[in-house]
């Protein structure tokens, strides 16, 4: 059993489609799997394919009552004959926006609520994933804190370095607060495209933290898109790329959670902070003189 928070504090990344993803390649496999939906966008509740859930994960956060979110796990709606064993969910809801500013007010309980309402549930299932808003706030930071380990998901393009380097930070202090958990289980790039400006950056991640990028990458591919659309798996889709996109995802479920793990130690903060790694700005500079040497 183990529990995986997958954040990043910049939009638009795709820890959704990873989210799901990984939740597929597992349950493909007849492993037993909860997400979690933590954003109040719900992305990964409509993905599941459920649409105007009643009893959504605010209940279990405002009750702050051990076990609590055990009443709320639901099937995921999509197609059963697509896997093996589909997962299971707790749906998250519009209402976890003002959950979070009401946790504000819990001078006591407002960052390991979550921890206490999986508390003898999450060890029903094989592996438990936990779908961030795209914040740090405190929401985020509950996942952090129920999670034994954290996953970064990120694209190749500008700002999203910096995304990286400011999440991770904060992970690591968590870390230092719970005495090492979450670990930083690494990160997993997201939208691999063909176009230069994609490569140069992918390039760049890879050279700024070569320990902790995660293979395979998840490649950009319209069926995942399609897949996402359509609250299907790929498993469901029939669309060119479908298999390849579901080899990819098979793979990093493999390197998060099978026989690969990582050979590598997260980054300490104090190795964070003294690395000498070009800002943005730079890296800008440089892909535009290296555009104008191509010409």
């Amino acid at each position: 059993m183990g529990i995986t928070a997958l954040v990043n504090q910049k939009g638009g990344v795709g820890k959704t489609t990873v989210t799901l993803g990984l939740a597929a390649a597992l349950s493909e496999r007849g492993q037993a799997v909860l997400v979690v939906d933590l954003d109040p966008q719900s992305n990964a509740t409509t993905g599941l394919g459920v649409f105007g859930a009643e009893r959504t994960v605010d209940i279990a956060m405002a009750d702050d009552s051990s076990g609590s979110i055990r009443s709320l796990i639901r099937e995921a709606e999509w197609p059963r004959e697509s896997l093996a064993v589909l997962p299971s969910l707790v749906p998250s809801s519009p209402k976890m926006a003002a959950v979070e500013h009401q946790l504000v007010s819990d001078v006591v309980g407002a960052q390991d609520r979550l921890a206490v309402c999986l508390e003898g549930v999450a060890e029903d299932f094989d592996e438990v994933l936990i779908d961030c808003p795209p914040s740090l706030g405190l929401l985020t930071v509950n996942a952090l804190f129920a999670a034994d380990r954290a996953v970064v998901v990120t694209e190749p393009a500008a700002w999203s370095a910096d995304g990286v380097q400011q999440i991770i930070t904060n992970v690591h202090r968590i870390s230092r607060r719970r005495g090492g958990s979450p670990e930083l289980g690494g990160v997993v790039v997201n939208r691999i495209g063909r176009t230069r400006d994609n490569t140069y950056w992918n390039e760049a991640l890879a050279e700024r933290y070569p320990e902790l990028i995660l293979t395979p990458s998840v490649r950009l591919r319209a069926a995942i898109t399609e897949a996402a659309a359509s609250s299907l798996p790929l498993q469901a889709t029939h669309r060119s790329g479908a298999i390849e996109a579901m080899a990819d995802f098979s793979d990093l479920a493999d390197t998060l959670f099978g026989s690969v793990p990582l050979d590598t130690a997260p980054l300490e903060p104090a190795q964070l902070q003294e690395a000498e790694v070009p800002g943005v700005e730079q890296l800008s500079e440089q892909l535009r003189e290296s555009s104008h040497a191509g010409l």
